[in-house]
């Protein structure tokens, strides 16, 4: 009996020393360096944390990361869920759903790359290599700076980068609840009167509900950490700062260890609500 109960303990050791040791550890010590100065030599309290909260870059950065959770989220989850719908229909689903998943399988730093060109600008009165400027330039219009006009122009053009990337992923996971619906169900409503929109709004949607929610925490999760797209495009110049990447300019550019340190933390601890949502969702449907 002894044995039987330590034998679990013996496999999962390994896995929680690794997860100790990369994990858990680095979480501590990052909390520990937070209290502490540029060089992690001096301890100042919670000043790192006053500085988080009350600097004017950081105070956009987090105005940044609420705008990118809240569009980001809404516009990749909404188009995915009514491209997985609309598209269950076409003759050839397959091809234009792998389409739109496509840009999955580029890096975001090459999808931010690509977006670079499309927004590229130049003054009024020379050639125009960006294609969004070249379209206004073909209709006698001027020119925008797409990533320079702040500060909703140029931080909703990011954010448009984001949704070209994740739009697809959300689609294939939308389809594949959307085709566990059975039949029968989608039948007997319109077999009742309903139409094709009542069909959607009292079936269709309320059965897909657990995989949006599933879906949007894990936009917001990764929305929040969001840092490839800015740091290509912009470097978080213009207005367009996110808490991220101010966390990566004070680790690497300004070598302040305390102030990076307390940035992961906030960072962290937005995120952490955000994944203990998801897990007791998880444990809700297990037990089900």
């Amino acid at each position: 009996m002894y044995t039987k109960r330590l034998t679990p303990w013996f496999y999962l050791i390994p896995a929680l020393a690794i997860l100790g040791f990369f994990l858990v550890y680095p979480s501590f010590h990052t909390l520990y360096l937070s209290f502490f100065g540029k060089r992690s030599q001096v301890f100042v309290g919670a000043g790192n944390y006053i500085y988080v909260f009350t600097n004017r870059v950081m105070l956009t950065a987090f105005r940044n990361n609420v705008l990118w959770v809240a569009v980001f989220t809404t516009v990749t989850v909404f188009l995915g869920l009514i491209l997985a719908v609309l598209f269950d229909r076409v003759k050839y689903e397959v091809i234009v759903k792998s389409i739109i998943f496509m840009p999955m399988a580029i890096s975001f730093v090459s999808a931010s790359v690509i977006w670079k060109f499309v927004y590229a600008f130049k003054p009024g009165g020379t050639p125009q290599i960006g294609i969004l400027n070249a379209l206004l330039d073909t209709f006698h219009l001027p020119p925008v700076a797409w990533l320079i006009e702040k500060p909703w122009i140029n931080n909703l053009c990011l954010v448009a980068v984001g949704v070209w990337v994740w739009t697809g992923f959300c689609m294939v996971v939308l389809s594949a609840s959307y085709k566990s619906i059975p039949k029968q169900f989608l039948e007997a409503a319109r077999i009742d009167g309903a139409g094709e929109w009542g069909v959607f709004w009292k079936v269709i949607l309320p059965l897909l509900v657990p995989t949006v929610i599933v879906l949007a925490t894990t936009m917001v999760v990764f929305v929040l950490k969001i840092f490839d797209i800015v740091y290509v495009m912009t470097n978080g110049n213009f207005g367009t700062e996110v808490i991220a990447n101010r966390m990566y300019k004070e680790m690497f550019l300004f070598r302040n260890f305390g102030r990076s340190s307390a940035i992961a933390v906030v960072l962290l601890l937005l995120v952490l609500p955000v994944m203990l949502l998801n897990l007791r969702r998880f444990r809700r449907e297990e037990r089900r």
